[in-house]
């Protein structure tokens, strides 16, 4: 019976399809194959565990290989901050248009395995461009180096997801993408903390420091991302095995994408899109300056300034399982967020304007980033219809990274000509445009009968009464499109984790994921 039950799980089928029969045919008459060869069984699948949530350490720990090395990249490099934030801004540009059709390549062109395959290797070939350019001194070619990165790195997280939840159903989710989100924030953190490192030591193997020693250190780098595509490789072969064992299918990410679904998105969407670009382009551009602003203002060593620049992503791991669970039991979302929104200012307004500590400015950037990530993201599917998720989010991430992208340069300009006192109040500027959004959207939702700002047990009380009247009358219910809009939908699970993961968020109830496995993606880049 235990058998039974793994199986269906692993194949999100009930039935025949979902009994061992299916797959004895290939253990031939009598012969069980152990636990951990058994593709069914729950020991195999936690091996198998383990290598999704590898796939995607690479991307994570070669990300933020500039921000790690910001001193040795402009000083080995002869390079101003406006062409260092390039680095970063070449990475969103592809993703503009790549997170509306990397669901769709992995469904419709080269299917799970081989696109994991594919997208792995351009992380590969991006950071040995990447690491070749600062070898020859090349600036432009480590900018080719960093798109080519980007076009692989966001649909890879896409793949990874895919791969989650056609290996695992139900409340199984919930582990399985925490266990992700904190491989993706230990890549990022031990990213942070070791490459200046293995700067040293690659220029006390060279004889000094320099472009040569900064294009080995990214060099050493890249063979994260080897690892990774070594673990696409295994699960690719995994996932043939236990298709042809258990008669599954492929993984599919469930992606749906319209975009004449826009014109449709109702005024609160736009609302949540203003706090999502304003929000984030005050994060992550500035984690990526942050190590020479510690240095600077601070008199922190290199050493020092890396690590309270990394305490963003060492809490989100540990926060956002804490944070989520408190959003889901208490709802009142559009709360979380002003509240997060306020905590990301008042930090900021600290860093700008005093000296205190900045742990403690740094600290509770941490926590109101993870809280507002789980906040904010699972709001789209409270105001949209199940039909357009795809499109909503695919249209978010794409305006998010057209934002990081264009603050990306801006910040690097603003800080060659004005210092980090104007590029601090550039970004208080950018917070309190997202705590206007949020406040409108408080209002906008309050005029509208306040689905967003429900408490959770008024949420689940409101779906629990759709449902039995679609039960006993059976047809649809008397509620309009926007009032099933406001309840979580049942299929909105996958779409969100496909970004909350990049985001460091923990992730929402998952009611029902037999409909979608849109994978989680990075905002985070």
């Amino acid at each position: 019976m235990a058998d039974s039950e793994e199986r269906r799980s692993l194949l999100g089928e009930e039935g025949d399809e979902g009994s061992p029969s299916g797959g004895q045919a290939d253990r031939g008459p009598g012969r069980a194959l152990p636990a951990i060869c058994d593709p069914a069984h729950l020991l195999h699948r936690v091996v198998v565990l383990g290598f999704m949530c590898f796939l995607g350490f690479g991307s994570y720990f070669c990300y933020d290989n500039p921000a790690a090395l910001q001193t040795q990249v402009l000083q080995d490099l002869n390079l101003n901050t406006a062409e260092f934030m390039q680095l970063y801004a070449w990475y969103s540009w592809p993703n503009v248009v790549l997170c509306f059709f990397g669901g769709f390549l992995l469904d419709r062109v080269f299917g799970i395995r081989l696109g994991t395959i594919i997208f792995s290797l351009f992380v590969c070939v991006g950071q040995v461009i990447f690491a070749t350019g600062a070898l020859l001194n090349r600036y432009w070619l480590m900018e080719c180096g960093r798109f080519v990165f980007g076009i692989g790195g966001e649909s890879l997280a896409v793949a990874q997801n895919t791969y989650a939840v056609n290996w695992f159903k139900g409340k199984e989710l919930n582990l399985v993408f925490g266990l992700q989100l904190s491989m993706a924030r230990l890549g990022s953190t031990v990213n942070m903390n070791i490459m200046g490192w293995v700067y040293n030591r690659v220029a006390d193997l060279v004889g000094s420091p320099g472009y040569t020693a900064l294009g080995g250190s990214l060099m050493i780098a890249g063979v994260t991302c080897l690892f990774s595509l070594g673990c696409a490789l295994v699960l690719g072969f995994l996932d043939r095995r236990a298709e042809r064992i258990l008669n599954k299918e492929q993984g599919k990410t469930g992606e749906v994408i319209q975009l004449t679904d826009v014109k449709d998105f109702p005024f609160p969407l736009w609302l949540i899109f203003l706090i999502c670009v304003c929000y984030y382009v005050a994060i992550f551009p500035f984690i990526g300056l942050g190590q020479v602003f510690f240095i600077e203002k601070y008199n922190f060593s290199p050493a020092e300034a890396r690590a309270v620049n990394s305490i963003v992503y060492i809490i989100s791991a540990p926060a956002s399982p804490i944070l989520g669970f408190m959003v889901d039991k208490i709802g009142k979302n559009v709360i979380w967020v002003i509240t997060a929104v306020a905590a990301t200012l008042a930090a900021h307004m600290m860093l700008a304007f005093t000296f205190w500590n900045p742990w403690i400015a740094m600290s509770l950037l941490g926590v109101s980033y993870s809280l507002l990530a789980c906040a904010l993201w699972p709001m789209v599917a409270f105001v949209v219809p199940e039909h357009q998720l795809g499109t909503a989010y695919g249209f978010m991430q794409s305006i998010q990274n057209l934002g990081l992208a264009l603050i990306a340069m801006a910040a690097g300009a603003i800080l060659d000509t004005k210092g980090y006192l104007v590029l601090e109040v550039f970004f208080c500027a950018c917070i309190c445009l997202a705590l206007m959004a949020g406040v409108m959207l408080y209002f906008v939702d309050y005029l509208r009968g306040g689905g967003l700002n429900q408490s959770a047990a008024a949420r689940a009380k409101l779906q629990k009464e759709a449902t039995s009247d679609a039960e006993i009358k059976r047809r649809p219910s008397k509620l309009t499109e926007g009032g099933l809009a406001r309840l979580a939908p049942m299929s909105a699970f996958g779409p969100r984790n496909r970004y909350l993961s990049r985001l460091g968020a923990q992730l929402p109830d998952p009611r029902s994921t037999h409909l979608s496995s849109l994978a989680h993606r990075s905002v985070l880049k």
